[in-house]
């Protein structure tokens, strides 16, 4: 009932209908007046203030995506070539750092072993003969120059011993077992980092070398997101400043992020800076995610209203400002506007038109008033 009777006032005005604008009006620019009567106004609750100066949070707006850095993702590669024997992996697993996903072979792997064993076994005496002369020289036994010999081929073998030695850890042999007479005969190949097997490029009895990359990780959950500022909001960003990271993609989901970087340089095609910020909680976040952000930029004095001073139609923001006040009856004209942060109740404005400093609006109940103009009210009636 009470519903019914609000519209029903909104039906009786000033002179004696609710008057939109006529034909005329529209010809001298008056499209957006609209007259309210006290009665009116005090049915639902229609309240007149001023537009208001408060310090609310400022923000700057950005648009970008979630990236991972160089040192989160990585492509598997192999040191030498050879035919893939095994898979051990599937795209989608997750992996550990060092764990093997995959073997391969190559029969200069054996004979690479076999230099090895050999060649220790020759560090092995000329070590023993090294220190041999070296016993012989300090009881003026030995002569200076069989010492010296003895010294250079013990560098030599032990330089050698340690080239082959190196060689068999980078293909992820493992020597201790070399030494045990244990041969392998298709190389490990090992997971650079933690992460998930992202694209896998090979398949087994492919022919891989130094160049082929072999499938690809990435470490998601050091997805960070990198943020476009354009130079005129450049200044007001730094890093520690919050982030509200939006998921264009992902209904209402937000996260918090924090920023800790700001590039020194423009883009080219965009004349933006790139913003690195670090989001606190990154589950189930994917690189290449498109996001919309809001950065915290410290408190500002802004021209601001209550929320229901605002009213929408057909996808805009409009105030009501007071035209014209007679006895018992009010002319509003409507003015759109654009809307920043919010906080503690009040919104930020900035109309398309320029107001007079003690220029009058509704602050309370412009949604009826838009109701009535827009023909709202006819609907529900």
């Amino acid at each position: 009932m009470k519903r019914i009777l609000i519209l029903y006032l909104f039906v009786v005005s000033c002179g004696g209908g609710a008057r939109q604008t006529d034909e005329h009006d529209h010809e001298e620019g008056h499209g957006d007046l609209i007259e309210v009567t006290d009665t009116q106004m005090k049915a639902v609750g229609i309240e007149i203030g001023a537009i208001e100066t408060k310090n609310l949070k400022s923000v700057v707006r950005a648009n970008g995506q979630l990236v991972l850095t160089p040192q989160n993702a990585a492509e598997v590669n192999t040191l030498t070539s050879g035919i893939i024997k095994e898979i051990t992996v599937h795209e989608g697993t997750a992996v550990r750092k060092g764990q093997i996903l995959a073997f391969l072979e190559n029969l200069d792997i054996v004979k690479l072993q076999e230099s090895y064993i050999t060649q220790k076994e020759e560090f092995a005496y000329c070590s023993q003969e090294y220190e041999r002369q070296k016993e012989l020289a300090s009881q003026n036994a030995g002569s200076g120059k069989d010492l010296q010999q003895a010294r250079a081929k013990y560098e030599a073998d032990r330089a050698r011993l340690t080239s082959l030695e190196t060689q068999l850890r980078q293909l992820n042999i493992d020597v201790a077992r070399l030494s045990e007479g244990v041969f392998v005969d298709a190389i490990p190949i090992k997971a650079p980092i933690n992460g998930v097997i992202g694209n896998i490029y090979v398949k087994t009895g492919s022919y891989a070398d130094m160049a082929t990359v072999l499938m690809e990780i990435t470490d998601n959950s050091q997805v960070h997101c990198d943020l476009q500022v354009f130079e005129h909001d450049l200044a007001k960003i730094h890093p520690g400043q919050s982030v509200e990271i939006g998921l264009t993609n992902q209904g209402n989901r937000s996260v918090e992020g924090v920023v800790y970087t700001v590039n020194q340089s423009f883009e080219k095609e965009s004349k933006s800076v790139t913003v690195h910020v670090e989001i606190n909680r990154s589950e189930g976040l994917l690189p290449g995610m498109y996001v919309s952000a809001l950065i915290q930029t410290g408190n500002e004095a802004v021209s601001a209203v209550p929320a229901d001073a605002i009213a929408d139609a057909e996808g805009k923001k409009y105030i009501f400002a007071l035209e014209n006040e007679e006895e018992d009856c009010n002319d509003f004209r409507r003015i759109e506007v654009t809307t920043g942060v919010s906080e503690l109740g009040y919104v930020e404005i900035i109309p398309l038109e320029r107001l007079e400093p003690d220029t009058k609006i509704i602050v309370k109940g412009a949604f009826y008033v838009m109701s009535m103009m827009t023909g709202g009210g006819e609907h529900e009636h």
